[in-house]
């Protein structure tokens, strides 16, 4: 084995407990790549486009817990990964993005593919930074697992100009990076235990990442010892069992009236380990002031606490020492009769309308939660068509929902895949839309490769639906841009080997769906929807006709 700085990195990831990491090929880190083919415990998952790698890398991380990892090129190779870096910001999620870099003996003069990636990820990372000495990599690696995971996770770019990784090095590789997690203090704990004590109609509003199984256990038996209600922050909501009596719903798009008076009427706001965040707040709107209400913040980062809204009682700690202390406290109190209000008009919100057209999403949902084991991964991108399940999936303790905070289309394939390779074993779902799924539809390539193919169910509504609905509210009567001619997405799948159906009635589902639950090989299910079937609980021409009767429309 050679000792150059590729070995170093490569040890380093190593000492790190990284197993698998994702990219695409390039010229500009060939040593690592060669490197590579001594390291047997790590895994090369090789994507078809460096955006589709680092959404891999992304969704891995949110899932397994663990910092994704990803390998790509220099300039066309980290424009196209950036899409991922992005998610990753915007969802709190640890990932460190290696990208080859021209040799460091021309930079500055715009060589071949050269960008300055301080200048390009500035907006969208917590740290960037470029190897500029072979011996300094253990220190760099120690340093970017540190930036990414503490605080506010996050991503993190190190560049890897191609003759420092390729020279030969004299030090040894990082050891194993150990990340504290805040802890709140006994005098904060108090406060907590007086100022809920005396809330008539306290609402917790649950999110974030860097949660453990035993955080999730214990805030869920103080929650529930109290009687207290849960809501979800946007596309959080398989932190808290949603079959328990304490949930009360998810704050995301088209929240329900009856959600958003919840909200409104609170006196406490108890924000566990989240955001309070343009989508969570319905465009910070919902909770417009907090001067008739009490706010409790909680985070792992104190820049992301009264970031927008003053905390009353700010909490520097991370969610699972905070939970934690939470149970110590027991029974304080007893919401019961709040509560049960709140979780009885969540299940009222589940209850929709019959669709138009022919396949009706509503009873197919319904049909997917008797039907999916309890430990289902479940992922998606962005557009109208992730509704069904974010809205009307009830996750139970054991199931995961692996979506993209930052609303990015085609996240949902890639993080399928990803989630396959990481359980091979448990049953990956990927909801998509027709425009969602073409965006990274060459990673079927990447399933194929190492026979890791979720299920995908392709909602095909033959229009960028999400758009399409605006241009509807906002300029009725004036569509542009928003049809899609498709191809046939059944032959597309069987190419790349996959088996596919096409459902065009409700009553087909059913057979179809069993079919491929026994298979265990995954599939492709093109569900094709109508377009009037926009929302579940509103048509696309009541979204037209709301707008032109109701031109202002309050929140509460």
């Amino acid at each position: 084995m050679k000792k150059n700085g590729a070995t170093l990195l490569l040890k380093s990831l190593l000492n790190q407990e990284i197993e698998t990491v994702f990219g695409v090929p390039g010229e500009s880190y060939l040593s690592v790549l060669d490197a590579l083919n001594d390291f047997p415990e790590i895994s090369w998952i090789g994507a078809r486009q460096e955006g589709g790698a680092a959404f891999m890398a992304s969704g891995y991380a949110q899932l397994t817990g663990k910092t994704g990892i990803c390998f790509v090129t220099r300039a066309p190779g980290a424009t196209n990964a950036s899409i991922g870096v992005h998610t990753a910001f915007q969802g709190s999620i640890p990932l460190i993005l290696f990208i080859g870099q021209v040799s460091s003996m021309v930079t500055g003069r715009e060589a071949f593919q050269e960008l300055n990636y301080n200048e390009m990820y500035s907006g969208m990372a917590k740290w960037v930074t470029e190897i500029n000495n072979v011996n300094r990599i253990p220190e760099i690696v120690s340093r970017a697992f540190n930036i990414a995971n503490t605080g506010r996770p996050g991503p993190v770019i190190v560049s890897l100009p191609e003759d420092i990784i390729s020279k030969p090095c004299e030090v040894n590789p990082s050891l194993r990076i150990r990340f504290p997690e805040p802890s709140i203090s006994n005098f904060d704990i108090d406060e907590i235990r007086q100022k809920l004590s005396i809330a008539k109609k306290p609402i917790f509003i649950v999110g974030g990442t860097a949660w453990k199984k035993d955080g999730i256990r214990n805030l869920k038996c103080f929650i529930e010892q109290n009687n207290l209600p849960v809501i979800s922050a946007f596309r959080r909501q398989d932190i808290f069992d949603n079959q328990s009596l304490s949930y009360a719903g998810v704050l995301s798009f088209g929240n329900s009236e009856k959600l958003n008076k919840a909200v409104h009427e609170s006196d406490l706001v108890f924000a566990f380990n989240t955001l309070l965040g343009d989508v969570t707040t319905s465009g910070y709107k919902l909770i417009q002031t907090f001067k008739d209400k009490v706010l409790i913040h909680s985070n792992t980062d104190p820049k992301e606490i009264s970031k927008v809204y003053y905390a009353d009682l700010p909490i520097h700690s991370g969610p699972n020492n905070l939970a934690l202390e939470l149970k110590k406290l027991g029974k304080i109190g007893d919401w019961n009769s709040h509560t049960k209000n709140l979780h009885s008009e969540y299940n009222e919100s589940l209850l929709v309308p019959n669709q138009p057209g022919n396949v009706d999403m509503g009873k197919i949902i319904s049909y997917l939660q008797y039907k999916l084991p309890e430990d289902v991964i479940i992922t998606n991108g962005a557009g109208n068509f992730s509704t069904w399940s974010n809205l009307l999936f009830k996750f139970g303790s054991k199931a995961r929902l692996i979506a993209p905070t930052s609303g990015a289309m085609g996240f949902g394939l890639p993080a399928a895949i990803a989630s396959k390779i990481a359980f091979p074993n448990k049953m990956v779902i990927c909801f998509s839309g027709d425009g969602d799924f073409q965006m990274n539809i060459s990673e079927l390539g990447t399933a194929k490769q190492y026979n890791s193919f979720p299920i995908i169910l392709l909602l095909n509504n033959s229009s960028y639906g999400t758009i399409r609905m605006h241009q509807e509210k906002f300029y009725p009567g004036r569509v542009m841009s928003t049809d899609i001619v498709n191809p046939s997405y059944t032959k597309i799948a069987e190419a790349y080997g996959m088996d596919a159906y096409q459902i065009k009635k409700t009553k087909e589902f059913k057979e179809v769906f069993d079919k491929v639950y026994k298979s265990n090989k995954g599939a492709l299910i093109e569900l094709i929807i109508d377009i009037e079937s926009i929302t579940p609980h509103k048509t696309l021409q009541a979204v037209s006709y709301t707008h032109l009767t109701l031109p202002t429309i309050l929140l509460v």
